[in-house]
């Protein structure tokens, strides 16, 4: 993947536009990644395998209900169970 420092994205935006439409560029501010550019076909390809995966997932609680393979929440369990979502998606954004 291209690399741009973002002062560099900032002077060179068409430039930016036309790296983009070939490949990612990933944007740099002091030297850590703050922003990824792509092209607007790569984003929707990137949307359509999240909704794919989505729907995937719910498929299968579906099925797990069906079969009586559900779980009773309370309120304190449901926000408890939403508290560790959240902590494991950020463990995987800092991944």
């Amino acid at each position: 993947m291209a690399r741009m420092s973002a002062n560099d994205a900032k002077a060179r935006f068409g430039q930016l536009l036309d790296a983009a439409q070939r490949a990612p560029v990933t944007i740099e501010k002091h030297g850590r990644a703050v922003a990824v550019v792509l092209s607007s076909e790569d984003y929707e390809e990137l949307q359509a395998m999240k909704l794919e995966k989505l729907r995937a997932a719910v498929d299968v609680g579906i099925d797990q209900l069906a079969r009586g393979k559900g779980i009773d929440y309370d309120r304190r369990g449901l926000r408890e169970l939403g508290a560790r979502i959240k902590a494991e998606g950020r463990k995987k954004a800092g991944a």
